[in-house]
């Protein structure tokens, strides 16, 4: 949808001539995505050598980040995780009283865990009633609108279409039948059949990303997997990677569903049906993104899998039919 320039243009555009130091932040849920959104202001602001931006995540040691913020060279645009941000804020290494702009991505995310939600709260109260808030997501639910009105006085909001429509044009959409056991030899036997550019395999856990990515890489099928066990700099050395196309197939659980932006995808395999219909959408948003063609793949193996399923191609008015027994590679390989 494109919500990550909408809001990097719009902080740009309205930092004064001469910023002051942590003018807008910018929170998100995980570490990859704030190192994604650090990289896309650092492309926009290409002429604006002036203007400087950070990525600040835990992890890292905290006094890195301590006299990063300290001096003449503090940045003006800062992005971050919400736990790493509080403790800087509330340890008074973070001055919060230029704060203009504040942006929550992937709201929904950010608002929907306690812990975050908390954190999230507490940096609201160290900052200045007249800075400008500015949440994002794809999907909202009623309870999280809720949540973020407490955040907001009198909020305007701009609805972009509706679930139905948000559905990817460019996408094919299919689903296999079959059992847990089968799902292995289906998934490599699809691998070698189909054209692909970059691949990502969407599993359930932590410990099927690390198994499947290893019986991959011993089937000759060169693989990695992401997830939150990694530290953070085998996480953005892989993430790296694969954007810059020295990765060719990624096995992922969750954390790489929102936000991430890989354009050279074109193949997502559900691996594991997601638990619930908006978790499908973000999957498969991987692929087919901004007009281009792509190919997503679900296995379903259960009655709950199915129940998914159905919920998935009600909400979002498509038909998700079984899988062919072949597929041109035409209809989801852009020329």
């Amino acid at each position: 949808m494109g919500k990550t320039a909408v809001f990097v243009l719009t902080i740009l555009h309205n930092l004064i001539e001469d910023p002051k130091p942590c003018s807008a932040l910018i929170l998100c849920h995980t570490r990859e995505l704030a190192y994604q959104i650090k990289n896309e202001i650092k492309r926009f602001s290409k002429y604006m050598q002036s203007v400087r931006s950070e990525v600040i995540y835990g992890g890292e040691p905290f006094d890195n980040h301590v006299k990063l913020l300290q001096g003449n060279n503090a940045p003006h645009i800062i992005v971050g995780t919400p736990g790493r941000i509080l403790a800087l804020a509330q340890g008074k290494h973070l001055p919060l009283d230029n704060l203009k702009m504040f942006v929550l991505d992937e709201c929904d995310k950010l608002l929907d865990q306690v812990s975050m939600r908390s954190d999230i709260q507490k940096i609201f109260r160290e900052t200045p009633l007249n800075k400008q808030v500015m949440m994002f997501t794809a999907t909202l639910s009623e309870p999280i609108k809720e949540t973020c009105r407490k955040f907001m006085r009198t909020p305007t909001e701009v609805l972009i279409e509706n679930d139905a429509k948000l559905t990817l044009h460019g996408l094919k959409q299919y689903y296999v039948e079959l059992r847990d056991d089968e799902k292995i030899s289906k998934l490599i036997s699809l691998i070698d059949q189909l054209a692909f550019n970059q691949v990502i395999i969407f599993v359930k856990s932590r410990r099927y990303a690390i198994k499947l990515a290893e019986i991959l890489n011993k089937d000759m099928i060169p693989s990695k997997a992401i997830h939150r066990d990694l530290s953070m700099d085998e996480r953005i050395k892989i993430y790296e990677g694969f954007k810059q196309f020295k990765h060719r197939i990624l096995v992922a659980t969750e954390l790489f569903g929102r936000g991430i932006d890989i354009e050279k995808i074109n193949i997502v395999f559900n691996f594991d049906m997601p638990a619930e219909s908006d978790s499908y959408l973000h999957r498969v948003g991987r692929a087919g993104r901004f007009g281009t063609k792509g190919l997503a793949i679900t296995f379903v193996e259960s009655e709950k899998d199915k129940e998914v399923l159905g919920e998935i191609q009600k909400r979002f008015e498509v038909k998700i039919a079984p899988l062919p027994a072949t597929i041109e590679s035409a209809t989801y390989m852009n020329n």
